[in-house]
């Protein structure tokens, strides 16, 4: 009996310990607030990258002619540019048009798969910040169902 007692306490402690460790202060990523906010692209790359030009080409980006459900579009980022710092994804037409913006490390593979949300047909906009420059990749979705309530 004694020995329940000090797995049970032992195993209590760890889980407690561990749980104590996963303070959700100690794993939040640092965001772009004013980015996120902006209710148009040329506010939000103004407020992520410092500047709103960014030159067409050295993209690929990958998404549904036609999305059947706005909730969850499917969209992959992807390029051959050296030396890309961040990737961004913008739906043009969302009341909020910031999807996700992306800060690579030294060495990370230059590529981004993830769903999106859209309120309706829209183009989905990439950039990408490599070597100081900003680059930009457009594609139109047709969104059939709305993902922001509609």
């Amino acid at each position: 009996m004694q020995r329940r007692i000090f797995l049970k306490g032992g195993l209590a402690a760890g889980a407690a310990g561990v749980a104590a460790g996963l303070l959700p202060q100690a794993v939040l990523a640092a965001w772009s607030k004013e980015a996120f906010e902006s209710k148009d692209m040329k506010g939000a790359l103004k407020a992520l990258f410092g500047s709103d030009a960014a030159t067409p080409g050295q993209i690929k980006i990958k998404a549904p002619d036609i999305a059947e459900n706005g909730a969850v579009v499917p969209v992959t980022v992807s390029t051959d540019l050296e030396g890309v710092e961040a990737m961004a994804i913008f739906a043009t037409k969302n009341n909020f048009p910031l999807t996700s913006e992306y800060v690579l490390g030294e060495g990370a593979l230059p590529f981004v798969s993830t769903r999106i949300k859209m309120g309706k047909t829209a183009d989905v906009v990439a950039v990408v910040k490599a070597g100081g420059k900003l680059y930009s990749a457009k594609k139109s979705v047709k969104v059939t169902i709305g993902g922001c309530g509609g």
